[in-house]
């Protein structure tokens, strides 16, 4: 897959099939829409083609609005969409002159002139153009003017693309990750770099790996314990995740934490990714550091039984 990020990168390709929206989480409704672009593409001797935005739209028309909160990154996101077989990725920054063009320049400039689109997959709700003008209607009516066919996705898959995406953040900030990943059609996870932390888990027997998220923006689940697998090097080990405020020590700040199973390997600075199985149990404030280490003894077996 080729990723540009700009528009301008675009050179427009044969018989373009096309698709456009967040496609925040990847997730199982979305993968119906983008199945049927990349079977059209391969049907018709053609490529598929995801105009997104980024940052998303709501980050710049309402800056006021701290809680938004995306289930994937951009790089995550990126990386799901190719394993699925789309040829070309366009990540376009959304800007207020974006959002400015009207309906009609957005499709005359952007998906014929710039994209080359033959085909493109939309919903019946979707909107463009300034103030949202455009309608599913007015593709329509343009299709045959710029050479295009609109091909309507069924009331019934936007339904379920809204309300999974909606869902599978409600049910993470719930804990829920199993609902969470139902609806993803893979385990949710978190990646970043491990940042060196204070050795109170050391000190305990639970030595951590600290996660430093860059992107302030990545959803992160409710506090608490979590089995998890850990991805270190492109090999996957057992672990005890951890989400919180560390209580027992008066912590200050929300850390992310993972206990690596049979793992001894110095990786501070290295990236890692966390895979979210299972809630094992919320975040608790212990009277002593042996109270929390007899909790954690019976947490690791919790977890163990739950990755077998």
């Amino acid at each position: 897959m080729r990723i540009y990020n700009s528009i301008e990168e675009f050179e427009p390709v044969k018989n373009a099939v096309v698709t456009i929206g967040t496609f925040d989480g990847v997730h199982l409704g979305h993968r119906k829409i983008i199945s049927r672009i990349t079977e059209l593409a391969r049907a018709n001797g053609g490529e598929s083609v995801i105009l997104t935005f980024f940052p998303h739209p709501r980050m710049i028309l309402h800056p006021e609005d701290q809680n938004i909160k995306m289930i994937n990154t951009m790089n995550e996101k990126a990386e799901l969409l190719e394993q699925l077989g789309v040829d070309h990725l366009i990540i376009t920054p959304f800007s207020r002159d974006f959002s400015n063009q009207t309906a009609e320049e957005y499709v005359k400039d952007v998906l014929v002139k710039k994209i080359g689109t033959k085909k493109i997959v939309i919903g019946y709700d979707h909107r463009f153009g300034k103030d949202r003008q455009g309608s599913l209607t007015d593709l329509q009516q343009m299709a045959p003017v710029y050479g295009f066919e609109v091909i309507e996705i069924p009331e019934q898959d936007i339904h379920d693309v809204a309300v999974s995406s909606t869902r599978i953040r409600h049910a993470l900030l719930d804990a829920d990750i199993d609902l969470a990943n139902e609806f993803l059609g893979y385990p949710f996870y978190v990646s970043g770099k491990v940042m060196r932390g204070d050795q109170i888990g050391r000190q305990m027997g639970y030595p951590t790996a600290n996660i430093l998220i860059e992107e302030s923006y990545k959803l992160i689940p409710a506090n608490g314990i979590f089995s998890v697998m850990v991805q270190v090097d492109g090999k996957e080990h057992k672990g005890m995740g951890y989400i919180g405020h560390r209580p027992t020590i008066n912590g200050m700040t929300r850390n992310i934490e993972v206990n690596i199973f049979d793992f001894n390997q110095d990786i501070y600075t290295q990236p890692i990714r966390m895979k979210f199985f299972h809630f094992v149990r919320g975040d608790v404030k212990f009277e002593s550091l042996d109270q929390l280490k007899k909790q954690l003894d019976k947490d690791k077996e919790d977890v163990m039984k739950l990755l077998e």
